[in-house]
């Protein structure tokens, strides 16, 4: 797709669909009459001790939801995964180097205070500042400036064209926080305000009635907690202590759905949990060893066994095969034990111990290990399964061993995967993989105008990717909530469970 320039009346969406008009939040999101009032009780499966009222510094699913209650991003990516205008009511773009915002008037914080481009600069800005860890500091990298244009513009240059910016500010991280705050404690913009929080235990929030968007939100209250274990997930559901549930296990769907009053809804994603094999380790850096454990896996007995077929068979890169940019053109690794056995010989590796650590907190990482574990003996490669509790794996264990498992939530463009996982200076680079053709290309595509080009280049990264980085992708996983009945308005959407973790502004309650 080539980009002309934009006239100052044109506006530009930059979610998978590329450029395209983007609509108010009002428009294209008619619902059928809701009901107000009630509250519900919501259980995520992470949480801990580090969470965060900050958005800069979510982690966690639980962190993306709370997020979402209580601040708003100036734009917004839905079901159909091309990204809108939220706060900024109007994105433009020439070149896709300099954007222009046009802010909303009369929102106002929590505090009372309106929104201005001040407010946005801030945010925007704060994440460049490497005493505040943010999480999008390797995104936020690309903003040569961000400056105020009056009381409600805002300039945004980047260091080089990327097609995908309104999809990556949709991202939670980058909602819009006061200016000047340095510790955001949940005064937003968001459809709710913050009643209680407690790190790693639950946070109340309460109807905002001054929400910038009419009509919304339609609940009174919201608790959010978290339940680590999926069982007693479950089982909190159909005893009505919960009323929606996120990461419900495939073998369970069957469970929620025979109890009268209970559903599951079932989200086809790129969510995926992966064996992390740091490259800077041993042995797990070496290549051959690699390519050992990628044809140890049996995908097609993780996608049936595991997950029941709720998921998309994977190839070791992160881009599953719905995505327009998918390259089907890199071999697909199959289960082969003889490949196994020649490159641990070839890698003088034959006979090696080394710990897996896998946690209920990587959805099916603990399963993947044991399959794994049985196919390694077969090869003569001894792998001791260290399954750790959910609790602080995240903090204690995560990219802090040889060999752990990671799970990645779904993002709306193959730029932000690459860049937050796979490029070489990127803070969650899990498996320590560094290659510069890879970390080149993938500048080179966010400012590709022409699209068969781009997919061109996203297509010799994911062959990059399979071929050479440390990084075992099985299966996609469908995202899977169970609900009770009367909460009305869920709807699937690819980016997340929980309607990409912002349910909360849409769904009501209904005891019918």
């Amino acid at each position: 797709m080539s980009l002309a320039p934009f006239s100052r009346r044109s506006l530009i969406g930059a979610g998978l669909a590329g450029a395209g008009l983007l609509a108010l939040p009002g428009c294209a999101r008619v619902q059928a009459p809701a009901r107000k009032g009630g509250g519900i009780r919501v259980a995520t499966q992470s949480a801990s001790t580090a969470d965060t009222l900050d958005p800069a510094k979510g982690a966690l699913s639980t962190d993306y939801v709370r997020h979402f209650m209580l601040y708003s991003g100036l734009t917004e990516t839905g079901a159909d995964m091309i990204a809108r205008p939220s706060l900024a009511e109007r994105v433009e773009s020439a070149d896709r180097v300099t954007w222009s915002f046009t802010l909303r008037r009369g929102v106002r914080f929590h505090d009372g205070a309106e929104l201005t481009s001040a407010d946005v600069v801030w945010s925007l800005l704060r994440h460049k500042d490497p005493a505040l860890g943010s999480k999008m500091a390797t995104i936020a990298a690309q903003f040569a400036e961000v400056r105020a244009d009056g009381k409600y513009g805002v300039i945004l240059r980047l260091t080089g064209a990327n097609a995908d910016l309104p999809a990556i500010l949709s991202q939670s991280h980058f909602l819009i926080v006061r200016d000047g705050d340095k510790a955001p404690a949940g005064n937003g913009t968001g459809p709710f305000r913050l009643a209680q929080f407690q790190p790693g235990v639950r946070t109340v929030a309460t109807r905002n009635p001054e929400y910038w968007v009419p009509g919304r939100p339609h609940l009174d209250r919201i608790e959010l907690i978290a339940i680590a274990d999926e069982v007693s997930r479950v089982n909190a559901l159909l005893a009505g202590d919960i009323q929606l549930a996120n990461a419900i296990d495939p073998s369970s769907t069957r469970r929620v759905e025979a109890v009268p009053g209970h559903a599951v809804l079932a989200t086809p994603s790129a969510l995926y949990t992966n064996l992390i094999l740091r490259q800077d380790q041993l042995p797990t850096g070496n290549p051959d060893f690699v390519q050992a454990i990628k044809h140890l896996i049996d995908r097609k007995l993780v996608k049936r066994a595991l997950f029941r077929d709720f998921a998309t068979i994977g190839n070791d890169q992160p881009i599953p095969p719905f995505h327009p940019y998918f390259n089907p053109d890199v071999p697909q690794t199959v289960l082969d034990l003889d490949k196994a056995r020649w490159h641990l010989k070839r890698a003088g590796l034959t006979g090696v111990r080394l710990p897996l650590y896998a946690s209920p907190a990587a959805t099916g990482s603990v399963d993947m290990a044991s399959i794994l574990q049985e196919y390694g003996a077969r090869v003569g490669l001894n792998l001791a399964v260290n399954r750790m509790p959910a609790d602080g794996y995240w903090s204690t264990h995560w990219m802090r061993h040889a060999a752990t498992f990671g799970n990645t939530n779904p993002r709306p463009t193959a730029d932000l995967v690459f860049s937050l996982f796979y490029k070489s200076d990127a803070a969650w680079n899990e498996s320590g993989w560094k290659n510069p053709r890879f970390d080149k290309l993938l500048v080179e595509a966010r400012g590709e105008p022409d699209e068969p080009r781009r997919k061109a280049l996203y297509g010799e990264m994911q062959r990059l990717v399979h071929d050479q980085c440390g990084s075992v992708i099985p299966v996609f996983i469908s995202l899977i909530d169970g609900y009770d009945r009367r909460l009305k308005g869920l709807r699937a959407v690819p980016l997340g469970g929980m309607m990409g973790y912002r349910f909360a502004e849409h769904v009501w309650w209904d005891e019918g």
